[in-house]
This record gives C-alpha cells, structure tokens and sequence, in this order.
C-alpha cells in the first residue's frame, strides 16, 4: 500500500511548523506533496524536519531569491526524478512533476497550486492541465493539489465556482481521470476550506487518478488535523487529502 498526502499548509506554515510535522508524522505517508510552501525559515524548517524522519527525497519550486512566495514540496521515503515536460504548465512555482521509484512499482506525482482569478493566470494554467492529460503516455499518476476549482453547488456550500472551472472538472473526468473522492464516496458533500466570514465550505483540493490506478484505491479522507473544521485555531485553513493506493 501507499499513502500519499497532499496539504495546503497556509503561507508556508509559520508558528505552525511543529504542529504540521507532528501530524504529518501521525499520518505517515510515503509521498507528501505540500503547497504554499515557502522558502522561508519555517518552511525549510519543515524540510529538514521531514528529512530526518526518513523522507530523505524531495524536491520543491521554492526558491531564496523569493522566498515569500508560495510553492510545492515534493518529500518522499522512496527516490524521486524530476520531470519537465513541454506541455506542462509554464508556472514553475505551482507545477511539480515527479516520478517516485517505490519497492513494487513507478508512479507520478503532479503537484499542482492553480493560481486564483485574479491572477489572471488560473484558466491558462488549467488548459494546460487539460492538453498535458489528454497526451498522456507515462506511468500511472496521480495528479493532486488546491485547485481553487469545483463543481457548482456539488462541492460548494454557496455559489462559487463558475462554469468554465466546472467544465474543467468534468473534462478531467471525461478524460477518466478520477477525482479520488468522487470514486471512493461518491456525491457525499465534504469541504477542504471554509470562508473565513461567511464560513460557508468548498471542496477546493482534489486528487485525479490516471486510468490505470482507478481500481487500486483503497481509501480516501479529508483530514484536518486534530481539528473538526477550519479556522484561526487549526494547523492550517485547508483540510489534507490522505490517498491510499494499492501499489
């Protein structure tokens, strides 16, 4: 089995740090896949923290020259190899494409941090998710991260989500690539962020399975550490995804 967790950990984990090692220590993953990590002094604290518990293999899109400025972190227990392919998204800091070399077998992680409207760069970086999948000829994958994207009304307690990221969502499906919630709990309704005024919910953060892998999951949560729901008090803003595969 392999247990893969991918964690928004807000603004690279600040005062936070020790209490997001210590639980991602309790859920022991193999693969983690961190975004909004940050090349700040807490962030690469988590690092050497996650080195020294094993996770001797990691890769990030951090950088010193920008160290406020959020990016991925890829940390594993089994060797990793970068991978860079034309196709990809062009934003160095919210893509990171590797290949993990575990006892049985090769998978890919392609952790992702979709930017935010405003930005202007969310819909280019989305179609390029979109032309990357639809040539896909690699290993099998799991593609996984804060997307800033659902369904409408399905993953969202008030309207939120448009019809292009949607249609992005369900393209991915058509694709088959699975939404790993969707597969294991169908249309159960759980959210991965809670609006800090409105406190109303979005399923903000997915995991999309290749083909190959729809049959080995075995088990999917929402995690939020400790904590029943988000807020000022939790380890982060945005619940963790623990994905196991059989593997």
């Amino acid at each position: 089995m392999v247990r893969i967790v991918s964690w928004n950990i807000r603004a690279g984990g600040g005062v936070r740090a020790q209490g997001i090692v210590d639980q991602l220590h309790h859920w022991q993953p193999d693969v983690i896949a961190l975004s909004e990590f940050r090349a700040t002094e807490a962030s690469c604290w988590i690092a050497e923290q996650l080195y020294t518990q094993g996770y001797i293999h990691q890769r990030s899109t951090a950088t010193a020259e920008e160290p406020a400025v959020n990016a991925l972190l890829v940390a594993s227990r089994w060797p990793l190899r970068s991978v860079n392919l034309h196709r990809a998204p062009v934003n160095k800091k919210r893509w990171l494409h590797v290949n993990v070399t575990a006892p049985d077998s090769t998978f890919a992680i392609m952790a992702m941090h979709i930017p935010n409207r405003s930005t202007g760069l969310k819909y280019p970086f989305m179609d390029s998710v979109v032309n990357l999948l639809q040539g896909w000829r690699g290993p099998g994958a799991v593609l996984l991260g804060d997307t800033n994207s659902g369904c409408i009304d399905l993953d969202e307690e008030s309207p939120a989500f448009n019809k292009i990221e949607d249609t992005w969502i369900k393209t991915l499906h058509r694709l088959r690539w699975a939404d790993a919630f969707r597969l294991y709990a169908g249309d159960t309704r759980e959210y991965t962020w809670y609006s800090p005024n409105g406190k109303n919910g979005f399923r903000l953060d997915q995991a999309f399975l290749h083909p190959s892998l729809h049959s080995e999951l075995i088990h999917f949560k929402h995690a939020w550490g400790g904590q029943p729901h988000a807020n000022q008090h939790c380890l982060s803003d945005h619940a963790a995804m623990v994905v196991e595969l059989n593997l």
